[in-house]
């Protein structure tokens, strides 16, 4: 297998912070078109989207012929998916809501073949080019990045024992998440929220730790830099999608925003 690319082009810490977006729509061929936009990585989401195993196959597909490198972000840390979605032939795979050491071990078990971890083995996926890779088995367990998110106060302050559990490649924040469980939902430019998000990113330098995280606008994106983090996600495809139909719309003085006109009679 060749070198795991969110390894050496999102999370190498000699090259610029990485930027990347979100897909939201579980479209084939949104997703291709995002994939040639410029963006280092894009994260295929089965947590709040109403993407299945068999269309996230698609989508990784679709991906695999541009220049965007995919993560795939499960909805658990369920055994059952992570097999899956490996077998499908993703590389790179996002757990959610991740609270304590002994779940990211887990995660990092449901990712490994034995004996490392607990991956159940299949001749035949597309993964392994279809039985045709040689020596897939052998290098798969190397080939793989897991990437934990952290999503509330107390996983924060266990930032540094997540880290530490072999074979976690980086950390990610997920601000919506935290700002609801800080008790300021839908309020991610709360100050108490952007502190623990600052404090994050400072206890992952302190560790030697990658850590991504994903805002809004390319303003809160440039801040989450400038706090430390290495990689950040930027809005969504249909974020991106309706906010320029949207100030399309508003410059013609239509769309929500605008009191339909009266009828010229």
């Amino acid at each position: 297998m060749s070198a795991n690319a969110f390894k050496t082009r999102v999370l190498n810490p000699s090259a610029r912070p990485a930027v990347g977006s979100w897909l939201m729509s579980a479209s084939a061929t949104v997703a291709e078109a995002m994939g040639y936009c410029g963006f280092d990585f894009l994260v295929v989401d089965m947590e709040h989207s109403p993407l299945h195993i068999a269309n996230t196959t698609e989508l990784l597909r679709a991906l695999a012929a541009t220049p965007a490198v995919p993560l795939v972000r499960v909805a658990a840390t369920d055994q059952v998916l992570v097999k899956q979605v490996l077998d499908a032939g993703a590389t790179s795979i996002m757990f959610p809501f991740v609270q304590t050491v002994e779940q990211a071990r887990a995660a990092v078990a449901y990712t490994r073949y034995p004996p490392q971890g607990v991956r159940g083995v299949a001749a035949m996926h597309r993964a392994s080019q279809y039985g045709s890779a040689k020596g897939y088995l052998q290098s798969a367990n190397d080939g793989v990045a897991v990437v934990i998110q952290l999503e509330t106060p107390e996983a924060i302050e266990r930032l540094a024992d997540i880290a530490a559990v072999p074979g976690v490649d980086s950390l990610f924040v997920g601000p919506g998440d935290l700002a609801a469980a800080m008790g300021h939902i839908g309020e991610t430019g709360d100050t108490q929220v952007q502190a623990m998000i600052e404090h994050a990113a400072a206890a992952a330098r302190a560790v030697g730790k990658p850590i991504g995280i994903v805002g809004g606008t390319p303003q809160m994106v440039r801040r989450f830099f400038e706090y430390g983090y290495t990689w950040s996600a930027i809005a969504s495809d249909l974020a991106l999608l309706s906010g320029r139909a949207t100030e399309w719309l508003d410059s013609l003085g239509r769309g929500p925003g605008h009191a339909a006109a009266a009828p010229a009679y």
